[in-house]
């Protein structure tokens, strides 16, 4: 006879999602996420396949949420400031909580895990390629730039974006102003 799980699946994943965004995956270990999501190992493993699992649909589910504000500036006209402003959201989206958790993407492209296991460094490849894109989407929006200088400044954006959050975790919100306002000086 099937056993029926006495939990909501996608409850369970974002308290998952939320500890590996604080912690990192290394540093959260199976107890931790049995104590956090309120189901043993076995449950864990039969919804997720393993711990590596967990986080890949993990990144799924940031993803998701992390797609209203990419939605927000793939619909905002205004190109550069579009962007800039994608910036000043992702500063609120990062901070949501008490906690200052910078990007579950690239917190997890910043460990050595990405390495190790192909399946999630696709995951992250698609996710932030996706991001580079749209922001050359909204280069493209100023009719002055070249397709190569949009593909220049789509990558240095992407390249400032990266840093930025992981900026998010650390610095106040008037030093990551400044940050924002530097970073679009050169575009």
């Amino acid at each position: 006879m099937p056993r029926y799980k006495a939990y909501n699946e996608q409850e369970v994943l974002e308290r998952a999602m939320n500890l590996f965004w604080k912690n990192g995956y290394e540093a959260t270990s199976m107890q931790q996420l049995e104590k956090e999501m309120g189901i043993n190992k076995f449950s864990i493993y039969s919804s997720f396949g393993s711990k590596s699992g967990l986080l890949q649909e993990s990144i799924k589910c940031y993803a998701q949420k992390l797609n209203s504000i990419v939605e927000k500036l793939q619909n905002t006209p205004g190109g550069v400031k579009a962007i800039q402003q994608y910036f000043y959201d992702f500063i609120n989206f990062s901070k949501e909580s008490d906690s200052q958790k910078g990007c579950l993407i690239t917190n997890t492209a910043n460990e050595c895990i990405v390495e190790n296991n192909m399946e999630i460094q696709q995951l992250l490849n698609y996710y932030t390629t996706g991001i580079r894109d749209v922001f050359a989407e909204k280069l493209r929006e100023n009719i002055t730039y070249s397709e190569e200088e949009v593909q220049e400044k789509a990558d240095y954006l992407f390249i400032a974006m990266f840093g930025f959050s992981s900026a998010t975790k650390i610095f106040t919100y008037t030093q990551l102003k400044n940050y924002i306002s530097h970073i679009f000086k050169n575009i």
